[in-house]
């Protein structure tokens, strides 16, 4: 109810806004007014990204090599038999020596309990959990309830079908020595990059995620954990007790509220952890629902916090109000485009290219980022990148928009639901040896 209350009020303070702009101002001034908060606040990210970069060439961070905490790696799985062995067996190979690896069988119905347990017997710093059949679901009451027989002092989450190179621990561990950070979020990519269409433009996508989160990580803004690849010291844990149960973004819902109260998170782009790529579209379409739909909610959950916070920094509340934006956005062009389109059936006077416009506007914004994503993090040429780009682009409005629009009816109108939307893995037979790392 609470979430519902605020999306109402968030909405009709919207509304009123385009009805009294459009009364009294050309739409045109929205395009200019939208595009131009988008582009100085990137703008923003990439200058103080080059600053730092330069910055950092000049005088490297001394890193601590006493800093050698104990890490409990968490693996959740749940119906894993086809991946959850080669992913044990890749994160054993992590030069750092200092964990323990933790498999928990989340309630699966083929042989993902005796794999792990196997496992268990096979390696001394391997535990196991079988949960009950009629354990709680969620990823997050999964991971809560391995933390009662982890005893790192900080955490580790991979998804099942994860991967990562032999350095991986090394390079977060680094990061997250200062005491005043939290988390540490490694850069995620896809590793089926090629398998079809939709694995190309996800893997574009994380690309421009990777732009995003390593300018939020420059300007010490709110970067967000990923679920995937995601290091937590156990004492920023503590101060929030542990993973949200009532979400269906355990990984965002960590992030509010880790910044909250007032701890750093990082972004390490020199870290990558690979993951498989959905490959059918109704499961990409189940995946990102998820992803919408407990990112806004978190959203609303703690919007009150976000503004009353004594622990958080202004920076940071700033960037989290910014982001916010990408969630109204779809609405806004929406609702600009259907009250223009009435103006105009009805003979009134209107702005409705204007309007139109703007969504175009807004595809040549992303356009653009990908550009810059791809050219930069994928290497790619510019010829290659502008290509992929328009693709992405043109996926990323058909995706996004939509889903973005129906959360939002979804949350006004129809009670919470825990739907998880499991991600199917084991649908690729890439390794990270057949691919440039």
């Amino acid at each position: 109810m609470k979430e519902r209350i605020a999306l109402l009020i968030i909405i009709s303070f919207l509304i009123a806004f385009l009805i009294i702009f459009q009364n009294y101002f050309n739409t045109v001034w929205a395009i200019v007014f939208l595009m131009g908060f988008m582009f100085l606040y990137s703008f923003y990210m990439y200058l103080v990204t080059k600053y730092r970069k330069r910055k950092l060439k000049k005088n490297p961070p001394v890193v601590n090599y006493n800093y050698h905490p104990f890490v409990s790696i968490l693996i959740p799985a749940h119906n894993e038999q086809d991946v959850i062995e080669d992913t044990v067996n890749n994160i054993l190979k992590l030069e750092y020596t200092n964990f323990e690896i933790i498999l928990i069988d989340d309630r699966s119905k083929d042989n993902t309990a005796s794999i792990i347990k196997k496992l268990e017997k096979e390696h001394k710093n391997i535990k196991t959990l079988i949960r009950q059949p009629d354990a709680m679901a969620g990823k997050s009451a999964v991971l809560n309830d391995a933390m009662k027989i982890a005893s790192g002092e900080a955490v580790l989450v991979f998804d099942a079908d994860a991967k990562v190179k032999s350095d991986f621990l090394t390079k977060m561990i680094a990061v997250l020595e200062p005491a005043d950070v939290g988390a540490v979020q490694a850069q995620k990519v896809i590793i089926n990059t090629n398998q079809n269409f939709l694995t190309r433009c996800q893997y574009n996508e994380y690309i421009l995620d990777t732009y995003f989160q390593a300018g939020r990580d420059a300007v010490r803004g709110a970067v967000e954990l990923r679920g995937n690849g995601e290091l937590i010291k156990r004492q920023a844990l503590e101060t929030i007790n542990g993973w949200n149960e009532e979400t269906i973004t355990d990984d965002l819902d960590m992030s509010t509220r880790l910044h909250v109260k007032g701890w750093d998170i990082r972004f390490v782009t020199e870290a990558q952890v690979f993951e498989e790529g959905v490959v059918k579209f109704g499961a990409l379409i189940r995946q990102r629902r998820r992803w919408v739909e407990g990112s806004i909610r978190r959203y609303l959950e703690y919007i009150g916090d976000v503004f009353t916070s004594k622990d958080m920094s202004l920076r940071v509340g700033f960037d989290l109000i910014a982001y916010i934006t990408e969630f109204l956005l779809p609405f806004w062009l929406i609702a600009e485009i259907v009250i223009q389109a009435f103006h105009f059936v009805k003979g009134y006077e209107n702005c409705i290219l204007s309007s139109i416009a703007m969504v175009v506007v807004t595809g040549i914004f992303f356009t653009f980022g990908f550009i810059y994503s791809l050219r930069k993090y994928a290497n790619l040429s510019f010829f290659e990148a502008l290509v992929q780009s328009i693709l992405t682009s043109v996926y990323f409005l058909t995706i996004w928009f939509p889903i973005a629009m129906f959360i939002i009816f979804k949350i006004i109108f129809f009670k919470k639901t825990m739907d998880w939307g499991k991600t199917q893995h084991g649908v690729s037979n890439v390794s990270l040896e057949d691919i440039k790392c």
